[in-house]
């Protein structure tokens, strides 16, 4: 046991640097406590992570908003609909399997990426200005839909949210990194007071993993900020490309 928590802390701090930056800290940090501890049932350790993932993505919310403006006019209605979304699919997973979701996933992740490295400018900059009806509408959408899947499967959810607020808000990388975290903790809050209600949470694991995550986020938060919009569009399409592969194997 103090090996594995050895070993799964430290994959906590790179799982934090990774999600700070790009999201997508959960395809280390989720198969990870997976194969470290399987005598647990899979929904309890679903639950465990997501204490890490609140912890290190409040640090990095709180460092992106210093370069970054977040509308809390906007986030009234995304929030509880991101939030809404995540209990739902925490409730879910808790009582179906999530097999037949993976595929869907997967092709919107390959269009995604393949749009995102041909078109060289996006996120670059702000490249449209939404009116704040549409950016609602939408945002309350993809809030509830992308929440769903982070309280049911959770990783990759920062790279959606990501995605989303550039291409339906207009965002640059440093804004829509801002913003997605901003949801991306309502989905975690969400989440874990439904798998803490149903004790789905293992404690002695999730507190020094949220220790070391928000280590990792802190650095990849720092880091992002100062290498820019360029360096979080290299790295994004990374993570997205790293998604891809993993729910490619797992589909086929």
């Amino acid at each position: 046991m103090e090996t594995e928590l050895v070993i799964i802390c430290v994959v906590s701090f790179f799982a934090g640097f990774i999600d700070s930056i790009a999201g997508g800290g959960g395809l280390i940090q989720t198969p990870a406590i997976l194969f470290l501890f399987p005598q647990y049932p899979i929904a309890t350790l679903l639950g465990t992570t997501k204490i890490p993932s609140f912890s290190g993505t409040a640090l990095a919310t709180y460092q992106f908003s210093k370069k970054a403006t977040i509308n809390p006019k906007l986030f009234l209605f995304l929030v509880p609909a991101a939030f809404a979304g995540s209990a739902l699919g925490a409730w879910c997973i808790t009582i179906i399997e999530d097999d037949f979701i993976k595929p869907v996933i997967l092709a919107l992740l390959v269009i995604a990426a393949i749009y995102t490295f041909l078109k060289k400018d996006l996120g670059s900059v702000k490249t449209k200005d939404v009116e704040l009806k549409k950016q609602i509408v939408a945002g309350v959408l993809f809030g509830f839909i992308i929440g769903f899947y982070d309280g049911m499967i959770g990783p990759g959810t920062g790279s959606f949210f990501i995605l989303c607020f550039i291409f339906f808000m207009g965002f640059d990388f440093i804004a829509a990194s801002a913003n997605a975290k901003m949801l991306n903790l309502a989905t975690n809050l969400s989440a874990i007071g439904l798998f803490a209600a149903t004790n789905n949470i293992i404690y002695r694991l999730a507190i020094p993993m949220a220790i070391c995550n928000m280590g990792g986020a802190y650095l990849g938060s720092k880091l992002a900020l100062l290498k820019g919009n360029r360096f979080i569009r290299i790295f994004f399409l990374l993570v997205v490309t790293a998604t891809i592969v993993r729910f490619a194997f797992e589909v086929f």
